[in-house]
């Protein structure tokens, strides 16, 4: 989808989809945090951070954030939305589109949250393999997608969420799905659960019982 459809959907309002405000928004953003295999990561790059609203929690989570959107009044209202929380040292907005040239640093967390469904099946395939090739060894990949079908959106939350479970590079982690939405943590080569990353379980390859 081009860019006049986003510019037309925050003419007639600072935040279109209630993300600020809804509870559903809430609740997802949490259980997004939650499924988050790390406690900190050192920088994490959000494409489509809109208004700023999971911008915010990610930066209390990063040591560094970049988040883009396309159009530069959800970035303005980002940017104030940072500095109210005394966070805007650690994030780095940027105008650009999600089929634009990303950044050339690598990043052990990607989160690609109500994007997706905008692009069609090339478009989902390019922005897989830049992901992948983004992403630092053991790197963490999360997306969350609405599930509904939108007629004016060219794909799925669930065909999304499929075809990144096909790509090649990516290893599953964690999934939640219910009647609304879709969650995937799919990491950048396999990597220990929480729970044997903090020795409460033998790791799959020590050879412990």
């Amino acid at each position: 989808m081009d860019g006049d459809f986003f510019e037309s959907m925050y003419a007639d309002a600072e935040d279109p989809w209630g993300f600020a405000e809804r509870w559903y928004e809430e609740r997802k953003y949490a259980l997004t945090l939650a499924a988050l295999p790390r406690r900190r990561y050192r920088c994490a790059f959000e494409p489509g951070g809109s208004v700023g609203v999971f911008t915010e929690m990610l930066a209390r989570r990063c040591d560094r954030v970049v988040a883009t959107d396309i159009v530069a009044r959800a970035l303005d209202t980002s940017a104030a939305r940072l500095r109210r929380a005394g966070l805007a040292d650690r994030v780095e907005l940027r105008q650009s589109s999600l089929l634009a040239t990303w950044p050339v640093e690598r990043f052990d967390l990607i989160v690609l949250g109500e994007v997706l469904y905008y692009l069609d099946a090339e478009g989902l395939r390019t922005v897989a393999a830049r992901a992948v090739d983004a992403l630092e060894d053991g790197g963490t990949l999360i997306a969350v997608h609405w599930t509904h079908r939108v007629p004016d959106y060219p794909s799925t939350g669930t065909r999304v969420h499929d075809e990144l479970a096909r790509t090649p590079g990516l290893v599953p982690f964690a999934s939640y799905a219910d009647g609304d939405f879709r969650l995937d943590v799919l990491t950048r080569g396999a990597v220990p659960s929480v729970a044997a990353e903090e020795g409460l379980v033998s790791r799959p390859d020590s050879g412990a019982s």
